[in-house]
């Protein structure tokens, strides 16, 4: 059977909008898609199923949340605003109606979701700007059922996710992410198929989970070190984990051990690297960089 799926386009963006009394803040990043090709290429490069539930974060007004209705067994939709996610199901009935009992709203922070109604096979997401690090990594944490994903989020955000050691945007980001999984940037998505028009491109980066580095050190001690070695990122590991060590003179011991040049800087290595660090370095709290 065909599909009777509408998706949004601007007008029914901004009548929902208007009918909603809703005025997009940059406080939540609530930049809303209104271009039906756009939320097709997502779903399509993201390779949803129709064995997957998907785990959708901000659904908003619902443009992608329609598309990932037509393709997947489910999507279990993670929404802050509490007047979005009273409208969510109402919007799916409306415009998808045979698959109105596939989506489950969830009304909270996606920063504090711990247990989900349905477990995900899969993440799609067009994820707000300011806190779309925080929530990935809180995703892959706290959620390992599923092993492969597909955002959305700013481009410069995007560039740091998807970024290898020795790449100028390697960082925080990237050596965390690569902690839990493989990511690379596989497109890019023009600020004009939002509402409101953001100042800044999108890009797209693909999420596919592989084991963490075999290391005796914990994740939490491995993430301290990375968080000291981009701390100040211009200087060398010697002084950027002399606060974990105790003294440089400690910290280049412990990295001598650790087969890294004690004169590197932290975005020549891989999360592989600093996780034998993190095995001969007491942990103690220090600096944060940035994510």
């Amino acid at each position: 059977m065909a599909s009777v799926t509408r998706l949004l386009d601007p007008r029914s963006v901004r009548e929902l909008a208007t009918r909603l009394g809703l005025r997009p803040t940059k406080q939540r990043g609530q930049n809303f898609v209104v271009d039906a090709n756009t939320v097709r290429r997502i779903v399509t490069t993201a390779g949803v199923t129709a064995d997957d539930v998907v785990l959708e974060i901000g659904p908003g007004l619902g443009s992608l949340t329609l598309a990932l209705l037509d393709a997947a067994a489910g999507v279990v939709a993670v929404e802050i605003d509490e007047l979005l996610a009273g409208a969510l199901p109402a919007t799916v009935a409306d415009r998808s109606p045979e698959h109105a009992d596939a989506l489950t709203v969830v009304t909270a922070d996606a920063l504090a979701v711990r247990t989900l109604p349905r477990t995900p096979t899969r993440v799609v997401a067009n994820l707000p700007y300011n806190v779309s690090v925080p929530v990935l990594l809180h995703l892959l944490e706290t959620f390992p059922d599923w092993r492969h994903g597909l955002v959305m989020v700013q481009a410069e955000v995007a560039d740091r996710l998807a970024a290898g050691p020795g790449s100028r945007t390697y960082g925080v980001p990237s050596a965390k992410m690569a902690w839990w999984a493989e990511t690379a940037r596989v497109g890019s998505v023009p600020a004009a198929v939002f509402w409101p028009v953001p100042n800044v491109e999108s890009g797209l980066v693909r999420i596919t989970r592989r084991p963490p580095p075999e290391t005796t050190a914990d994740r939490a001690h491995v993430f301290a070190v990375i968080d000291a070695a981009f701390a100040q990122r211009r200087k060398m590991l010697r002084s950027a984990l002399a606060g974990l060590a105790g003294s440089s003179a400690a910290a280049s011991e412990a990295l001598t051990a650790a087969g890294v040049d004690p004169t590197a800087r932290g975005e020549t290595l891989d999360v592989a690297a600093f996780a034998r660090i993190a095995e001969r370095l007491p942990v103690t709290p220090g600096p944060r960089a940035r994510t």
